[in-house]
């Protein structure tokens, strides 16, 4: 067995990993990419590969968000112990980054992954929904108050970008804000592409009420990175106003499916909102927790 560092040549390779377990799990195979692989690494510290004959049979992330670390790791091999060396080394970073607790995560039908995880210790504490939505037809035009309007956002608006979506996700569990000159340097130039505007806002006025940080191609797809509706302008329909536009975006660009990742117990109720706009949660996945000791 040979354990090595991450490269990016591994990252298609680990993507038909992910895939081939969640047709072992949901009956379908995945849609993540390469690049989808590699966007989700800029948030890891340390990424490595096991790999046998020349085959890869397994691969764990581990980075720190917050005052956690965080394990992720997917196994083609079972039964072999590689998802306990997987936390073994997880729990070794985390040591070393004086890490105050630890999470994992897997898919919630993957029995033996909670098997696992409680026998280390690790209890459930969060439950996260894949939502999609295949669009068949032109979706509805936004309607909002009058004095709200929806728009891309402009090239000198990042920092009024960053500190509506702060302020939105401000008690949504574990979040951590990343310095904004961190976060800048790796979001800068990502509210548009060739093809047009890619993130967009709702104002009210000088105000940013509501923001969307949109990928257009994740998983096959378009992706709704972060949604975001600050306190004072809840309940006033800017987040379906928000998803009417990305949706039709989406769709004038020829691209039919978009996802998104939420907390299922996020204490606005988006998911509710998710649903009657059409979205439907596709898979679900588990968070589990213990104290670094």
């Amino acid at each position: 067995m040979n354990i090595r560092p991450f490269t990016d040549d591994d990252a298609p390779v680990v993507a038909a990993l992910i895939s081939a377990e969640e047709e072992r799990l949901y009956g379908r195979p995945g849609r993540l990419t390469g690049a989808d692989i590699l966007m989700f690494l800029h948030w890891s510290k340390e990424a490595w590969v096991w790999e046998e004959d020349g085959r890869m049979v397994a691969s764990a992330t581990y980075g720190v968000h917050g005052d956690a670390a965080d394990i992720r790791g997917i196994v083609a091999d079972k039964g072999r112990g590689l998802g306990t060396e997987i936390i073994d080394r997880g729990e070794a970073f985390a040591r070393a980054e004086h890490a105050k607790k630890i999470l994992l995560a897997a898919p919630e039908p993957d029995s033996a992954a909670r098997a696992l995880f409680e026998s280390r210790g690790y209890r459930e504490v969060r439950r996260f929904y894949s939502m999609a939505i295949e669009l068949t037809e032109p979706p509805a035009e936004p309607a909002l108050a009058e004095g709200l309007v929806v728009d891309g956002l402009h090239d000198d608006e990042y920092e009024a970008f960053y500190e509506a979506l702060n302020e939105s996700f401000a008690e949504h569990w574990e979040w951590h804000p990343t310095p904004f000159d961190e976060w800048l340097e790796l979001r800068q130039g990502q509210h548009r592409d060739e093809h047009g505007p890619v993130w967009f806002v709702v104002r009210d006025g000088d105000e940013l009420a509501g923001v969307t940080r949109n990928d257009a191609s994740v998983a096959g797809g378009g992706y709704v990175g972060a949604i975001g509706v600050r306190p004072a302008w809840r309940g006033k329909g800017v987040a379906k106003a928000l998803l009417q536009r990305t949706f039709a975006e989406f769709w004038r660009r020829g691209t039919t499916r978009v996802t998104l990742d939420v907390d299922s117990q996020n204490a606005t109720g988006v998911v509710a909102l998710y649903e009657r706009v059409g979205m439907y949660v596709d898979s679900c996945g588990v968070a589990f927790e213990k104290a670094n000791e």
